[in-house]
């Protein structure tokens, strides 16, 4: 419990500064270091043939979002299947499968880093700073650029004011300034990414996290008797790879094992530092809503709700691991590390998966079937904190059908920020709701319809629960696995790098749209009839539609799965 509480009083206390700032590099105004960088920014933008000043409506932002996930796609998938002929390739990583290469790419493009290979096997040093820490950096900063353009759009656009002004029917049909796409995922990753990055680089490697580019010793194995003569060890600049995993809600490891492996992190600090990291940054973009909308109440209620989701899952986590009826069966520690116990392991579980972070200190396979539950539930929600910028746009979702909901409810207009929900924009919404059910008990009821590749380790309830889990995170763009499930396979790297995908792309651009439709409605004045949304008694409505939206209807796998795999262990 003091792991608990550390971790999260110190993401609030750090969160606080850290959204603020945030906030200021997002609003795009003078700010102390403009001097150094602007230096580095010039030179990107005139690369890039941009304006920074220049705004862009949605279309044209979610253009240029489209246009450089295909440009760093297809670099990527290159490098992939071409890192044998390339240098810094001291260990002879052999090039990559096309099927393989397809999947890590999207893998990583859409910020989620599920790993169907081993890094320190199948990635060479060349490859994991480009095509694998590259986008650790720069994907989370596209999802952020995301949201900020999105609220933008809640509140009027850029120069909201003047459009107003110039009347009812000129406001509507003059293109909303949302920002420019380049400045605002240049401006994070030089101000705001990479420092922190290196901070917290310089804390692992203190730990004991390796950070060289020399290839790894070769050791005597200590029984002489094995028919293993010699053993290589696998090194390589992991600090700063296992920096950006963790801040960047990537969880890509360095290694197979990810952060259950000694090498990537070794220490009990090692561990709380990493744990911290997970959440951080998600718990400072809550904090930026305020300075950045200038609605501090809005913003205690993004952040209030996302906290009460967030320890409420975290609790039942720690419960069903430590305490609950099966906490005392000893299969469970199979796959944890006993350095880091099962009460770390539970909370790491938690905020992985309540980020969209997906890294692991033991395998979640053999985790508790109730825990298992509760991480899959954190990412059917995909917004008690969600990744950077994903999460709250996630969130924004939710509100927008919370807040329709409450309005038929209560006999009122749907008002969100006095602009009227309507119908288009209700029908958007549907789409999201719809896809995720489509497309993963779709593919879950397929994958375990053909024996031949669903490839599971456990043919009894713990088998849907591999299935259900791996196309689960890959939508939430999670990127954690039962790892007992023979992933790398063709079926499993296409199937999943399509899920991929549709997690990543519909769920950024459709609320990018909405709001600009809500951008070009004319602004009623708030009134005693207007539905308040700020308050409590709405964030406790807002979980409840949550809940009914992402749990009930997926109760029937979710009862076929974690929970009857629960109640045989304790029939035993």
């Amino acid at each position: 419990m003091v792991v608990f509480l550390l971790v999260f009083a110190l993401a609030i206390a750090l969160g606080w500064p850290l959204g603020h700032y945030l906030a200021a590099v997002m609003r795009g105004g003078p700010m102390r270091g403009d001097g150094l960088f602007r230096w580095l920014e010039r030179p990107l933008y005139a690369l890039l043939g941009t304006d920074p000043e220049r705004g862009m409506d949605w279309r044209a932002y979610a253009g240029a979002f489209l246009l450089s996930n295909a440009v760093l796609g297809a670099v990527v998938w290159v490098i992939l299947m071409t890192q044998a002929w390339l240098p810094l390739n001291p260990d002879g990583a052999p090039n990559m499968g096309w099927d393989l290469a397809l999947h890590t790419m999207v893998s990583f493009l859409t910020n989620t880093n599920q790993q169907h290979y081993a890094g320190q096997a199948q990635l060479s040093y060349l490859a994991q700073a480009t095509a694998i820490v590259a986008l650790q950096v720069v994907t989370p900063m596209m999802g952020l650029a995301l949201v900020a353009a999105t609220l933008r759009g809640l509140f009027g656009g850029r120069h909201a004011d003047a459009r107003q002004a110039e009347g009812a029917q000129d406001a509507q049909d003059a293109p909303v300034d949302l920002g420019n796409y380049w400045a605002d995922v240049i401006r994070p990753t030089l101000r705001f990414m990479l420092p922190l990055c290196l901070v917290w680089s310089v804390l692992l490697t203190s730990q004991g996290v390796p950070a060289t580019l020399a290839a790894g010793p070769v050791a005597a194995p200590v029984d002489a008797a094995v028919a293993m003569k010699e053993q290589k060890i696998p090194l390589g600049p992991v600090a700063p790879m296992v920096a950006v995993k963790q801040l960047g809600t990537n969880g890509g490891g360095w290694y197979g094992p990810n952060s259950a492996m000694p090498l990537e992190n070794p220490t009990p600090l090692s561990n709380g530092l990493q744990t911290l990291a997970i959440v951080l940054i998600p718990v400072a973009v809550a904090f930026m809503v305020g300075p950045f909308t200038g609605r501090r109440k809005f913003a205690a209620l993004v952040f209030g709700t996302m906290l009460a989701m967030s320890l409420l899952s975290a609790g039942l986590a720690l419960w069903s691991e430590a305490h609950s009826a099966t906490a005392q069966d000893i299969a469970l520690m199979e796959g944890k590390e006993v350095r880091i116990g099962a009460d770390a392991s539970a909370l790491w579980a938690a905020v992985t998966t309540q980020t969209s972070n997906g890294s692991v200190n033991s395998m979640h396979d053999s985790l508790a079937p109730l825990t298992g539950l509760v991480a899959i539930a954190n990412m059917l929600i995909n917004a008690i904190w969600g990744g950077i910028g994903c999460g709250l746009q996630q969130f924004i979702v939710y509100l927008l059908l919370g807040v329709f909901l409450a309005g038929l409810m209560t006999g009122r207009t749907p008002e969100l920020f006095g602009r009227k929900i309507e119908a288009p924009e209700v029908k958007l919404l549907a789409v999201l709701v719809l896809l995720q059910p489509l497309v993963l008990l779709g593919l879950t009821a397929f994958t375990l319809s053909v024996p031949a590749i669903t490839g599971n380790s456990n043919p009894g309830f713990h088998a849907i629960s591999q299935v259900f889990y791996e196309y689960a995170s890959a939508f939430a763009n999670n990127g954690s696995g039962f790892e007992g499930l023979g992933d790398g396979t063709v079926w499993w790297n296409l199937s999943c790098a399509a899920v991929l995908a549709l997690g990543r792309y519909p769920a950024l651009i459709v609320p990018l749209a909405i709001a600009a439709r809500l951008a070009r409605k004319r602004q009623a004045p708030e009134n005693a009839g207007t539905l308040q949304i700020e308050t409590p008694t709405f964030a406790l409505a807002l979980i409840a539609v949550i809940a009914i939206l992402t749990l009930l209807q997926f109760m029937p796998v979710l009862v076929l799965g974690p929970v009857a795999d629960h109640l045989s262990l304790v029939a035993r």
